[in-house]
């Protein structure tokens, strides 16, 4: 068995990943239809993926896709596809473009079925060095309440670049899609992807993450809103030295159901992994319950001597009528490693830290935000993008407003 997928796979040719029950192929047919009883799929609810993996869900309207440079307020609107300066191109491209397949390889049926279903894929490729107040943005916005669309993109440095790329979604209707991120030869990129739908947006996404040689990639995955959330990024290393870090910050109201599920593949010497996912929770009485649900899988194959890993997730139970799963596994195959580990837990505020800040004359509300920003704050605080973090910090406080005291 190959140490890694091939940088560029043939379509339809299906391939198994490390563990023998992860199917990778583009063929959506080489998938069963989920039943619910799978572990990819038991705590997912399959009657709000509105058809999304059982082959009834087709494209009524396309999900857009806009790139400027900048963001926020200082963002140029007009700076678009080839108006990115010289070190940054956007591209249209058919399915058949032969650069598509270097992040990794469909690994359940949405994401095989969003491949086969898209019919062109966005590339954004950076070709120099851009400095961090220099971020590119790209913006998915949805085909709108009751239609269908698949998405494909794929975002790719080339060796001994460097970028700050913002991936922002939002708007409604009903998504499926595939995003590679392609890290070249010593290559570094800082991706911070927010998901902020409507109310009655239904997204399933694969992020395929393929890391080139002595390349580092910081990403960082925002969920706040929509119907149901569910992301699964993979990490695929291509070569050694390659340094990952993934950060995770999720709000769930509600009726919400987000859903993140990691694979860190470990094939390759002498790499790094680091994951931290912080989730909050809040329900209201009478309505149906917030739900998160964080997997986070690292495998260490007997040919990754050196590896250095570990993952994190923490979740806070903002009221009773709420509920996170937490599921950390760990695989390793050969003794000759740096270090592995893996935490997790969830819980109520803390009663003491309530307390202390209580009996320094902060009434209880504000004492309960005070914390959640500070649960919050380590992940925050990471995301070198000035505007975007004033507006998540925005977003989290009028989350916050929500809860009584």
């Amino acid at each position: 068995m190959a140490a890694a997928s091939p940088p560029a796979a043939t379509p339809g040719s299906p391939a198994l990943a490390p563990w023998e029950e992860r199917h990778l192929s583009y063929d959506v047919e080489s998938f069963e239809v989920p039943r619910g009883r799978e572990e990819q799929w038991r705590f997912t609810p399959l009657r709000r993926l509105r058809g999304l993996h059982d082959g009834t869900a087709t494209a009524t309207a396309t999900a857009s896709v806009e790139i400027t440079e900048g963001f926020g307020s200082g963002a140029d609107q007009d700076a678009m596809t080839e108006d990115l300066g010289d070190d940054a191109r956007v591209e249209t491209v058919g399915l058949d473009d032969p650069r598509l397949g270097d992040g990794g390889i469909p690994a359940d049926r949405v994401a095989a079925q969003a491949w086969a279903s898209a019919t062109e894929a966005t590339v954004l490729t950076v070709t120099g060095a851009r400095p961090a107040d220099r971020p590119l943005t790209v913006t998915t916005t949805g085909p709108g309440a009751g239609n269908v669309a698949w998405l494909h993109l794929q975002v790719r440095l080339e060796p001994q670049t460097e970028a700050v790329v913002v991936l922002d979604h939002r708007g409604s209707g009903t998504i499926g899609a595939n995003v590679e991120v392609v890290v070249g030869d010593a290559a570094r990129l800082t991706l911070v992807e927010v998901h902020d739908w409507a109310d009655d947006a239904v997204f399933v996404g694969a992020s395929h993450l393929g890391i080139g040689r002595d390349a580092t990639l910081r990403h960082t995955s925002v969920t706040l809103g929509g119907d149901l959330v569910r992301l699964s990024p993979t990490v695929n290393y291509r070569a050694p030295g390659g340094d990952v870090e993934l950060d995770g910050l999720y709000f769930a109201d509600g009726g919400q159901h987000f859903e993140q599920r990691l694979f860190v593949d470990h094939a390759i010497p002498n790499c790094r992994s680091r994951v931290i996912y912080k989730g909050a929770l809040q329900g209201v009485e009478g309505s149906s319950p917030a739900h998160t649900v964080w997997i986070g899988d690292v495998l260490i194959r007997k040919a990754a001597e050196g590896t250095d890993t570990y993952e994190l997730n923490r979740n806070l139970l903002l009221t009773d009528n709420a509920r996170a799963d937490s599921v950390p596994n760990l695989e390793i195959e050969t003794g000759e490693i740096v270090g592995a580990g893996h935490a997790s837990a969830t819980g109520r505020f803390d009663d003491e830290q309530l307390f202390y800040l209580m009996a320094r004359g902060i009434p209880e509300d504000q004492a309960r935000r005070l914390v959640v920003r500070g649960f919050f704050g380590e992940v925050i605080h990471k995301i070198g993008v000035p505007a975007l973090r004033d507006r998540l910090e925005a977003a989290i406080e009028a989350e916050l407003e929500a809860i009584g005291s």
